[in-house]
Parts: structure tokens; C-alpha cells; sequence
């Protein structure tokens, strides 16, 4: 019966049945707390990962040991501090941010969590930063959650410089519903899904805009 609903497209994470989980599997910390709530307080846009989600981040960097991990999109820092939060003893996030006020707000936050030595953001075109973080390599994950129509390229730059068995993970893979209509940056979305299909042992979980996670081959 369960798998029948599933392929009809039935729904059963219903608001009251998201908070409980949440309160039961996924609790803020202050720190976390302040970094959730971190845009709506400074005017920034509100598009940072649910606390599910940040925790997925958390629990999939302590399943592969990670110790190098690259964020592209840093906002406020939720994410970063999720994925800090799962690092190895002596590993390190580098986060690249484009504007330079978001990435003094997640400095601010990251410092208040007291992980501010585990994570750099960096401010700049991501391209540009990626590049900066070459010598850096391998890395053990790569995270996604920035201007849609570059996730192509930010997808090969994680395939090349991924060690084998390490993780890139794409947030808003469904692009806000919008995955298949005819738009360039539709297009790109589609393209990232190939190319992550290619390079890596993947799959796309169904969150509510999507989270593709690939293992490097």
C-alpha cells in the first residue's frame, strides 16, 4: 500500500508531522538557532536548508570520515556550520559566498558557535574561489546550493577534484518545480543531473525541492 501511494503521489508530511520530527530528530543548538535565523533578521533571503536537511548534511559527513569539504552558497552560515559540524577531528569548510555582506553574517555566526577555526569563507565568484582552492585537493565533499545556472561547471569542478568515494550533494535539484520547463537555467538543472549521473553513483532525495547526492566512481 505504501509503495502504491508513493508512485500516486501521495503526501503525508503534513506541517505538524514535519515540526514534531524535527523537535524529536533534529534540534537547534543556540548556535544553530542563531544561524537559522540569521536572514530574517538582516534581511536576507530566507533560502537556507531546513533543519532536515542540514542535519543530512551533518550525518553524511561523519558517514565518510570527512575531513576537506567546499561549500558553494554560504548565506548565513547554516549550512557551513551543519557540515563543520560533521567533520573529522582536524578537518576544515571552506564556504564561498558572493556577497560580502551574507559572508560577514556567517563569520559572525560560525564565530558564535565557536567553530570559527574549522571553517574559511571565502568572498568572491565562486568560479574564481574554486580555482583558489585547486592546491587544496582532493576534497572529500562538495556542496551546492548557489546560482543555478553555474551548477554544470561547479559539478565538474567537484568531479575533478573529489577523491574516489566522496560526496557531492546539490540542493534545489527540482529548481523550485521549474526543472523541465524550457528556460536556460532549467536547461543547466537538467544538464547538472546528467553530469553528476555520469561521474557519479547517484540518486536525487526527494525533499521538497530536491537533494541529489552522488558518490565519486
Amino acid at each position: 500500500m505504501a509503495d502504491q501511494d508513493s508512485r500516486s503521489g501521495a503526501r503525508y508530511a503534513t506541517p505538524d508531522i514535519v515540526a514534531f520530527v524535527d523537535g524529536v530528530h533534529v534540534r537547534h543548538d543556540a548556535g544553530l538557532a542563531r544561524a537559522f535565523d540569521a536572514p530574517a533578521q538582516h534581511g536576507m533571503p530566507a533560502i537556507q536548508l531546513a533543519p532536515a536537511e542540514g542535519k543530512t548534511l551533518t550525518l553524511l559527513m561523519r558517514m565518510i570520515g570527512a575531513c576537506k569539504v567546499v561549500e558553494v552558497g554560504t548565506l548565513a552560515g547554516y549550512s557551513a556550520l551543519r557540515l563543520a559540524h560533521g567533520l573529522s577531528a582536524g578537518g576544515h569548510v571552506w564556504t564561498i559566498e558572493l556577497d560580502p555582506r551574507h559572508a560577514q553574517v556567517a563569520r559572525d555566526n560560525l564565530a558564535a558557535a565557536g567553530v570559527a577555526d574549522r571553517v574559511s569563507v571565502l568572498v568572491g565568484p565562486a568560479l574564481e574561489q574554486l580555482e583558489q582552492l585547486t592546491p587544496h585537493a582532493p576534497f572529500d565533499a562538495v556542496f551546492i546550493d548557489a546560482d543555478k545556472g553555474n551548477y554544470p561547471l561547479y559539478a565538474r569542478w567537484a568531479a575533478a577534484h573529489l577523491r574516489t568515494g566522496g560526496l557531492l550533494i546539490g540542493d534545489n535539484s527540482y529548481f523550485f518545480g521549474q526543472l523541465l520547463a524550457d528556460t536556460p537555467d532549467a536547461t543547466h538543472m537538467r544538464e547538472f543531473h546528467q553530469l553528476v549521473a555520469e561521474a557519479f553513483d547517484s540518486t536525487c532525495i526527494p525533499t521538497p525541492d530536491g537533494l541529489v547526492v552522488g558518490i565519486r566512481r
